[in-house]
């Protein structure tokens, strides 16, 4: 436990130090997030927080992790580096998604191929156990690792709503490994997340720093490496041990419905107008919380809030509810609130339409 706390602890101290600097630069360098026609804010805001959230995060892991473990990490570490490289270039001036896809590629793979993290078997998701070739499970391994990047690259769009999401999913995960005796995993979890609650003291409203694409692309490899990793680690725990669940994949899909669900529903919304699912909009359930009315901390915190109903209903009935049942009703529940939020914003925006026409 004090392992665990020092790395918090440092963590949490480089971030909270760094950014003050950051954001003296990027002001004097002109390095801004100005806003468009889909951006949640008004003001050009410096949109370089992921640089500090990866210092405190690298620096952390390295300082503390024991040796006797750390080489099962430095590949992971590669692939943070990459995944940051790429975040930041992007932050500082846009490249395309194209070459940003191929860094991601390039980082999942070398996390699925040399760090070993990936699924082994679909744990009877749609029926599917250990029935498919290797190569199978390695090539789904890399697309969710990729989905799950760009789904926390995509819930990036109010003030803290990443941050506390990733911190949320991350510190989760971190006990669990903590109490599994992964202690390498427990790690990299409590040093995201000390990173990210040192960053979210700049980003709660109003935002002096945005994380931009360096942080958030990098908190959802993270988080994605956490996710693939439990799933695995969990089917290979005793039957009896205390902290196995028994249907992973709906657990896992509970710890990270916001990110998930959003993705999913913005990209079928999107390929059912007849546009393509990559094509920005202000169709993110985050966008439908403040065109209701909200502000970007009320939004953020609905949001954590209801993912986090989501994963205590995911621990107190996965040992007694059919794994497809609980995915069924996590969809439901997520669609029929979602679906309720639409119309109340389609209301508010009626009435205002009337209220102008008047």
């Amino acid at each position: 436990m004090e392992l665990i706390f020092q790395c918090f602890a440092t963590a949490f101290t480089l971030t909270y130090f760094a950014i003050p600097s950051i954001i003296r630069i990027a002001l004097i360098k002109n390095l801004m997030d100005a806003p468009v026609e889909r951006s949640s804010h008004k003001e050009s805001t410096p949109s370089l927080g992921g640089i500090a959230i990866f210092a405190g995060v690298i620096f952390a892991v390295i300082m503390w992790t024991p040796p006797s473990v750390f080489n099962q990490i430095q590949y992971l570490l590669g692939a943070f580096v990459i995944i940051f490289l790429i975040g930041a270039k992007d932050d500082i001036e846009p490249i395309s998604p194209s070459k940003k896809l191929v860094a991601q590629v390039l980082a999942a793979t070398i996390i699925v191929v040399k760090s070993h993290v990936q699924l082994h078997s679909f744990h009877g998701f749609l029926g599917v156990h250990n029935s498919l070739h290797p190569l199978v499970y390695l090539l789904v391994s890399i697309f969710l690792i990729l989905v799950l990047v760009n789904a926390f690259n995509l819930i990036d769009g109010i003030n803290g709503l990443a941050g506390c999401i990733g911190a949320l999913i991350s510190g989760v995960l971190g006990c669990w490994f903590y109490l599994t005796a992964q202690v390498e995993y427990a790690i990299i979890s409590c040093a995201v997340v000390g990173s990210i609650l040192a960053f979210l003291r700049y980003n709660f409203t109003p935002a002096q720093i945005f994380m931009g694409d360096t942080g958030s692309l990098l908190i959802g490899l993270i988080c994605a490496i956490l996710i693939v990793k439990f799933i695995d680690f969990n089917y290979n725990l005793p039957l009896d041990h205390a902290y196995r669940f028994t249907n992973s994949p709906a657990v896992a899909i509970g710890i990270m419905i916001i990110p998930i669900f959003d993705t999913l529903r913005v990209f079928t919304t999107r390929m059912m107008r007849g546009t393509s699912p990559f094509k920005p909009d202000r169709r993110h359930i985050h966008h439908l919380l403040i065109d209701a009315g909200n502000s970007h901390m009320e939004a953020t915190g609905i949001l954590v809030f209801v993912n986090s109903i989501f994963i205590l209903f995911v621990f107190t009935f996965h040992a007694s509810m059919n794994m497809h049942l609980l995915i069924l009703i996590m969809a439901m529940a997520a669609g029929a609130l979602t679906y309720t939020l639409h119309k109340r914003v389609l209301a508010i925006k009626k009435q205002l339409h009337l209220n102008n026409a008047v």
